[in-house]
């Protein structure tokens, strides 16, 4: 297994846990630490990758955190429909 590399810390846990799942989207193994115990999960979430992801992982974290994604304020959003 490779090294370690810290690649972002989130300010709590859904931050965090929002950011890991668009990462593991993009076949990006992530390792968090800090992301609190029991129901209410406070404080700051630390998100590593193995080092041979580091420069992926930053450019998804890049994209991500400069609102690529984000969807405008007067946007509608329809419900996925259920598939039978």
């Amino acid at each position: 297994m490779g090294r370690l590399i810290h690649v972002h810390t989130a300010g709590d846990a859904m931050e965090g846990q929002l950011l890991r799942g668009r990462l593991e989207a993009e076949d990006i193994p992530v390792f968090a630490k800090g992301e609190g115990e029991g129901p209410y999960r406070l404080g700051p979430m630390h998100l590593w990758v193995l080092e041979e992801h580091e420069v992926q992982a930053r450019l998804v974290l890049a994209e991500v955190l400069g609102g690529r994604f984000a969807l405008p304020d007067d946007a509608e959003v329809e419900p996925e429909s259920e598939v039978p």
